[in-house]
C-alpha cells in the first residue's frame, strides 16, 4: 500500500501509537507468560502486553487463559471459583468458559448473555516447565505456528531448566541487555562464567533464516561472546555457550535460550532456559549438580543485570550514544519498530474498509 492509499483509508499510525505498541509487545506472536509451578487450580490473575488474564487449570490439569474481567460488571474472574472448564464470578455467580462463552447467569433464568462469546480468550500451552500464551490482534485472532528451537525438543540432545523473575524496567531494556555482548566482560566479570577474554573487541552480524545472529569478530565461547536473535512465531534470544566448571556436572558448555515478556510500559518478566548437550543418566546427574553448585552463582549474574537496567531512567533509551558494539541491539529495535507499524496499519486498514462497507 502506498503512502497516498493510506491516508485514503485512514490506515496511517502515528509515532506515538508505534512507540506505545513496542513499549507492550509487538502482537502476534506467542509469548511465555508464566512458570508452569505458578499457575495450579486457583485462578491466577496476570498483566502481560498491558492485558489483563486469568489462568487456571481444570480438574486434568488443562490450562486455560482468558481476559480477567466479567462481562457483567467489569470484576476481575480471577477472584472468582473454579469449576472446571469455567470460572465463576465472585461478585454474581456468572460463568464463563475457557472459551470466553457465558455459560449460565445462574441468578437470571433465561439471560441472554448465556451461549454468547463476551469475553476475549487466548490460546496457551505448556511447555518445558513455561506456559506460553497467543496475544493475536483483532485480524489474527487465531494463533499461528511456533516453530520451537532445537533446545526446545523434548526428546532431542538437550536438557533443559527454567529460570524466571520480574523485572522492574521496559521489555525492550532487557532485550536490548541480552543483546549486549560486550557487557559480559564488564558488568559480569566475577562471574565463574564470564571472567575470561579480551575486554575489547570488533564485531560482526550474521543473518539466518529466522534473524541474524550478532557477536565478536574474533572470539568464541570464552565469555559472553555472540546473541542470536530469532522469530518463529516468537521472539527468542539465543546466547552462546558459556564456560562451565567440570566439577559442575558432565557436559560441554552450556547455551541460554531467553524471552522477554511484558507486562505494561514499566515492568517485564524474563525467562531463561538453561540448556546443554547431555543425554541419558547425565541428564540428571547435571540438574543435581547445577541445583546444588551453580544456581546461585546464576542468580547472582541476574540480578547484576536485574540492578542496572532497573536503576536507569525510563527514557535512558532517548538519550543515548550508540556504537558499534550496539549494532545487534540497533537492528532488533528496527525488527520491534517495523512489525509494530505493520500491525498497527493493517488493523487500522481493516477497520477502515469495515465501516465504508457498513455505510
Amino acid at each position: 500500500m502506498t503512502e497516498k492509499e493510506k491516508v485514503m483509508t485512514g490506515s496511517v499510525v502515528t509515532q506515538e501509537q508505534i512507540d506505545k505498541r513496542v513499549a507492550l509487545g509487538p502482537l502476534n506472536r506467542w509469548w511465555p507468560v508464566a512458570a508452569s509451578w505458578m499457575i495450579k487450580d486457583t485462578p491466577h490473575g496476570l498483566t502481560r502486553l498491558g492485558e489483563k488474564i486469568t489462568l487456571w487449570r481444570d480438574k486434568d490439569g488443562t490450562l486455560h487463559c482468558v481476559e480477567d474481567r466479567c462481562p457483567h460488571r467489569g470484576a476481575r474472574l480471577s477472584q472468582g471459583w473454579n469449576l472446571g472448564d469455567r470460572l465463576a464470578c465472585w461478585y454474581h455467580g456468572i460463568e464463563v468458559g475457557g472459551d470466553g462463552i457465558v455459560k449460565d447467569v445462574p441468578a437470571v433464568a433465561q439471560c441472554p448473555m448465556v451461549g454468547e462469546k463476551m469475553v476475549k480468550s487466548y490460546p496457551c500451552f505448556e511447555h518445558l516447565g513455561g506456559i506460553f500464551v497467543w496475544f493475536g490482534d483483532e485480524l489474527h485472532e487465531e494463533p499461528e505456528e511456533f516453530v520451537m528451537p532445537v533446545e526446545f525438543d523434548v526428546d532431542g540432545e538437550w536438557s533443559t531448566m527454567l529460570t524466571t523473575a520480574h523485572w522492574k524496567c521496559n521489555w525492550t531494556y532487557a532485550v536490548d541487555n541480552v543483546m549486549d555482548p560486550m557487557h559480559g566482560a564488564y558488568l559480569h566479570a566475577s562471574s565463574h562464567s564470564m571472567a575470561e577474554g579480551d575486554r575489547e573487541a570488533k564485531m560482526q552480524v550474521d543473518k539466518t533464516d529466522t534473524g541474524f545472529i550478532f557477536g565478536k569478530s574474533d572470539q568464541r565461547d570464552v565469555n559472553f561472546d555472540w546473541i542470536e536473535f530469532g522469530d518463529t512465531g516468537a521472539f527468542w534470544l539465543r546466547v552462546s555457550p558459556l564456560p562451565y566448571r567440570k566439577a559442575a556436572g558432565p557436559g560441554g558448555n552450556f547455551g541460554i535460550m531467553g524471552y522477554v515478556t511484558p507486562i505494561d510500559e514499566d515492568n517485564c518478566r524474563v525467562f531463561f532456559w538453561r540448556a546443554r548437550k547431555v543425554q541419558g543418566w547425565q541428564r540428571d546427574v547435571w540438574r543435581f549438580m547445577y541445583r546444588n553448585k551453580l544456581e546461585t552463582l546464576h542468580w547472582d549474574v541476574l540480578e547484576q543485570d536485574r540492578v542496572i537496567l532497573e536503576s536507569m531512567e525510563r527514557n535512558a533509551n532517548t538519550r543515548e550514544f550508540l556504537y558499534q558494539h550496539d549494532t545487534g541491539l540497533a537492528r532488533v529495535r528496527r525488527i520491534l519498530h517495523a512489525e509494530a507499524k505493520s500491525q498497527l496499519e493493517g488493523v487500522a486498514a481493516a477497520a477502515t474498509v469495515a465501516a465504508e462497507a457498513a455505510e
